[in-house]
């Protein structure tokens, strides 16, 4: 099957196209940006919205995905409004180095990350897989890889406190993203 990706973002598109297996699903990017108001109040919603924006726009089954980061003493500043936290025109760094200063001096360090696939094949066949990746927010800004909070997060069961940004190959096989696509890759390898 074939899906574009509801996504102005560089980095999802890479990561997709590199999580997929490209013999049950290929995802292309879609012809052009659309800027879609993310109003929903969950990630089903803002994966679902935008999805049928781009269905829509471009009549191409779409796959959209809604993610972000939740942390047990910030519950109502991030999750889906992880890409907005901290207000408009800071870089994801911005972003992490403001989350660390937020929790100085806190002992609660949880947190987890979620990811929400949409497929919308049509108006009537539409599909959502979920996954998530739990651990704690670091205390410092470490590792090269990944992108967004990954420098800060550091996964459950991991040894040596290292951060997602620390474990790229690792991040490729377990991440909130990963667990979705795995999710969805093994239902529409089922699907005749």
């Amino acid at each position: 099957m074939e899906f574009i990706l509801a996504s102005g973002n560089a980095h999802k598109a890479l990561e997709f196209s590199e999580l997929f297996d490209s013999a049950v699903l290929k995802v292309s990017a879609a012809p052009e940006k659309l800027d879609v108001e993310e109003t929903g109040t969950s990630y089903f919603e803002n994966a679902f919205l935008k999805a049928k924006a781009y269905y829509d726009q471009f009549k191409k089954p779409v796959l959209a995905d809604d993610s972000g980061l939740t942390v047990a003493t910030l519950p109502d500043e991030l999750g889906i409004y992880s890409a907005r936290f901290g207000g408009v025109g800071l870089t994801d760094r911005d972003r992490a180095e403001l989350l660390l200063k937020k929790l100085e001096g806190q002992a609660n360090r949880e947190a987890f990350f979620t990811c929400v696939l949409c497929f919308y094949l049509n108006e009537k066949e539409i599909f959502y897989f979920e996954g998530r990746l739990p651990g704690s927010i670091g205390y410092s800004y470490r590792g090269e890889t990944g992108f967004g909070y990954d420098p800060v997060f550091i996964p459950s069961g991991v040894p040596g406190e290292q951060t997602v940004a620390e474990l790229g190959y690792w991040k490729n096989k377990n991440s909130h993203r990963s667990v979705a696509v795995g999710l969805a890759q093994k239902f529409f390898a089922n699907r005749s």
